[in-house]
């Protein structure tokens, strides 16, 4: 058995073999910064929703005034970008229950906030409030 020759004039790679080789790295690093590219694309879509969240979430517990001073109507504002509108109305569109003696109507409560980006955000929550005196 006799090992190869590296005198040899032709041992080593051909043109063709190296320009190959160079094709399969430069697909391979094409693919990988694809792939980095999209991660970073969900990374910050996801960003912006835990952030609007945050948004909401806070919202609803600094923004929604007090069951006594909860009034129906539109209330608007902004806060670090974020737009927000909070909607108080009856629930069922004047829905009521005759010959009742209770003290409480409920109300639909609709807060929507609209981020900097303009994602927007509907939440509905249903809060019991006193009925006003006849």
């Amino acid at each position: 058995m006799t090992s190869p020759s590296t005198s040899n004039p032709e041992a080593g790679f051909t043109i063709v073999e190296v320009l190959v080789a160079l094709a399969v790295v430069a697909v391979s690093i094409v693919a990988i910064g694809a792939v980095m590219a999209g991660n970073t694309r969900g990374v910050r879509t996801l960003e912006q929703h835990v952030a609007l969240m945050q948004a909401v979430r806070t919202l609803m517990t600094v923004g929604i005034p007090p069951r006594a001073e909860l009034r129906p109507g539109t209330t608007t504002g902004q806060a670090e970008g974020y737009r927000w509108v909070i909607d108080v109305a009856p629930l069922g569109n004047g829905w009521a229950v005759s010959d009742t003696k209770t003290d409480w109507t409920p109300e639909l409560v609709r807060i929507r906030v609209r981020s900097p980006g303009g994602t927007m955000s509907d939440i509905r929550t249903v809060r019991l409030m006193r009925r006003p005196s006849e």
